[in-house]
């Protein structure tokens, strides 16, 4: 056996050649690290940013970034050099274990002590990595996701029982088109369509049990973008108006979509759009139904967005406090002020929560919580409202999502910024 050498604080040994750390490898590095934060930026891109000038801190460089939603230049300076890349991807949030992953990961390169090969090995070892739950967990995740929304929309049996074989139709379409990247393009209106025909010809053939879209939207919910309204409100809100006016556009293209794959399952069964009334049925749910409804739903969401099962304690948290400060102060100060200060409470325990190297991101423990507070479904209901000749029901339901969006928005950076603490980033 050869002679042991002793390990340098570097990663390398003594009497090996130190590691060359060239301005072209770093950049390629941050590029790739830009491009990951892009690809899982679908709730927001306003920490990109400062993520990616963490990591390159920790090699003496220095970054600068113009963003958009599905791109970014990049500007690298290091030892006097300066480069310029362009990076492209496509914002999603079907791959949250990445995000969780990339944190930690940015914080250890920060402290400058991590050699850049083994940055890069750790970095394409995320990136490569395989999703934490099989595709059939993340189609079953898809149906709880759906039927732990369903209550907020029918407090029924039939709503629940009605989407649970609605939302196994939208987890098929859902994980084929994870197989299938052409079908992903068109993914909302097919599965609105699907979802349509199938509740005006099933579903729906009783006033009884309640309007046609209230019995469409929870199977729909994973395709609603809400999510990416009040993202887009709170990029404007923050300053990042190039990035959130493009994605504010592209969500209401998917609602477009969503609206019109209804209106296809509407002609396609030979119905008239006074099909698409909005009334709700008697509520027979009992209120410990209800209320185990998050924890299904909260279920749903680790499973069809990836997130690490340890986390799901923590979430159960944020969506219970969430659905906690909106009860209470609707009652108090009404539908927009509880709604404002649910989102001021969860931007602010997100932010809290997220301190620290190993706490899950900030965007990860807001997610389940900013999706309980459901702006993107009064959308589809205005929509559906005036295509069906309500038009006093149609607008006020859109008013009243433009007025949500608002009042997460403001709510959400309200709170992160009464909680934030500045952080110094490290020098190398």
């Amino acid at each position: 056996m050869g002679e042991g050498r002793a390990v340098r604080p570097d990663g390398g040994t003594e009497g090996a050649a130190p590691e060359e750390v060239s301005p072209e490898r770093v950049t390629a590095l941050l590029a790739r690290l830009a491009g990951m934060l892009l690809a899982a930026s679908g709730e927001g891109a306003s920490e990109v940013e400062q993520t990616v000038a963490q990591a390159a801190a920790g090699f003496g460089a220095r970054t600068s970034m113009v963003l958009v939603p599905d791109g970014a230049t990049l500007t690298v300076v290091l030892d006097g050099r300066t480069s310029t890349v362009a990076v492209r991807a496509f914002p999603d949030v079907a791959r949250l274990d990445k995000v969780a992953a990339l944190k930690p990961w940015a914080h250890r390169v920060s402290l400058g002590r991590t050699p850049l090969a083994e940055a890069e090995r750790r970095l394409a070892a995320i990136d490569g990595s395989p999703a934490p739950y099989p595709w059939w967990l993340k189609g079953l995740g898809i149906v709880l996701f759906s039927v732990g929304f369903a209550p907020l929309m029918q407090p029924t049996w039939y709503e629940i029982g009605s989407t649970a074989v609605l939302g196994l139709v939208t987890a098929v379409l859902a994980v084929a088109a994870e197989r299938w990247p052409r079908l992903s393009r068109v993914l909302p209106l097919v599965a609105s369509a699907a979802v349509s025909v199938l509740v005006l010809m099933v579903f729906a053939r009783t006033p009884a049990h309640g309007g046609a879209v209230l019995l469409m939207l929870p199977a729909l919910f994973y395709f609603v973008p809400g999510d990416l309204l009040s993202a887009a409100a709170v990029e404007l809100a923050a300053g990042f108006l190039t990035t959130g006016a493009v994605r504010l556009v592209y969500a209401v293209f998917l609602l477009l979509q969503l609206y019109l794959g209804v209106m296809l399952g509407v002609y396609a069964t030979g119905g008239d759009t006074s099909a698409m009334f909005d009334v709700a049925a008697h509520a027979d749910l009992p209120r410990w139904a209800t209320f185990l409804s998050w924890v299904v739903f909260t279920v749903g969401t680790v499973l069809s967005f990836a997130v690490p099962w340890r986390l799901l304690p923590v979430l159960l948290g944020t969506v219970y406090l969430t659905v906690a400060v909106q009860s209470g102060a609707t009652k108090l100060v009404g539908e927009v002020g509880g709604t404002f200060l649910a989102a001021a409470a969860l931007g602010a325990l997100a932010t809290v929560v997220a301190r620290g190297p190993g706490r899950p991101p900030r965007m990860l423990l807001a997610l389940p919580g900013f999706f309980t507070l459901t702006v993107g479904s009064l959308g589809m209901r205005g929509l559906t409202s005036l295509a069906g000749g309500h038009p006093v029901q149609g607008f006020h339901d859109l008013l009243s999502m433009v007025t949500t969006v608002v009042a997460i928005a403001v709510g959400l950076l309200l709170g992160s910024v009464l909680a934030h603490r500045p952080q110094p980033l490290p020098h190398s």
